[in-house]
């Protein structure tokens, strides 16, 4: 892998980073490549998402410049999803988006997800970050629910990958916690031929 793209460092994502981040996802959306993301729903989820900020380079706004987004969703107590995760083009190919995601599976851990999965074309990308592909069916429905908005809804051709995580350390027991077995998806391995373009631009 290339070396790390200077001066890059990683952090939350900022209200101010918000249409940096609608241009990133949106440039590879209008490829057909990733769901696009209105600036409305980044506002609204803004909390989701770390971003790479390249701090050798000012917008006009005299602000850091946003290179790279990546979003972690909880779909259940025990379940994570990335999301939109997304590189500049010219910062493709220095492990940002590695490095995005590796920020999101650390932030699931101190939320003791016990579970992260993503839906992907980018098998090779997340398996050499731990991930696993596993039976799409085994999903829960509520994975689904942002598909209605997608143009390939019908005919999904994406793959589910899953990577468990550590179990956290438990201090006492805890009533109102669900089981944890609860959405936990199996993974049974699949095999896969991957067919179309790529959608996740890391």
């Amino acid at each position: 892998m290339p070396d790390q793209a200077p001066n890059i460092i990683y952090r939350k994502a900022a209200l101010a980073d918000v249409p940096a981040m609608a241009q990133i996802i949106n440039n590879w959306a209008e490829l057909g490549l990733m769901l696009s993301k209105s600036l409305s729903t980044l506002y609204e989820n803004v909390r989701k998402f770390h971003v790479a900020i390249d701090t050798a380079n000012y917008d006009a706004n005299n602000n850091p410049t946003v290179v790279g987004v990546c979003g972690l969703t909880i779909i259940w107590a025990n379940l994570g999803e990335i999301t939109s995760l997304a590189v500049k083009d010219e910062y493709r190919g220095h492990g940002i988006g590695k490095s995005l995601v590796k920020h999101c599976l650390e932030e699931a851990k101190l939320l003791s997800l016990k579970q992260i999965m993503t839906l992907t074309y980018e098998k090779n990308f997340f398996e050499s970050l731990g991930f696993n592909v596993v039976d799409r069916q085994n999903l829960p429905l509520k994975v689904w629910s942002a598909c209605i908005h997608c143009p390939k809804n019908h005919a999904c051709d994406e793959i589910a990958m899953i990577q468990t995580l550590p179990v956290p350390e438990v201090h006492g027991p805890n009533p109102a916690a669900p089981p944890r077995d609860q959405y936990i998806i199996p993974v049974q391995l699949t095999q896969t031929t991957i067919n179309g373009k790529e959608n996740t631009q890391v």
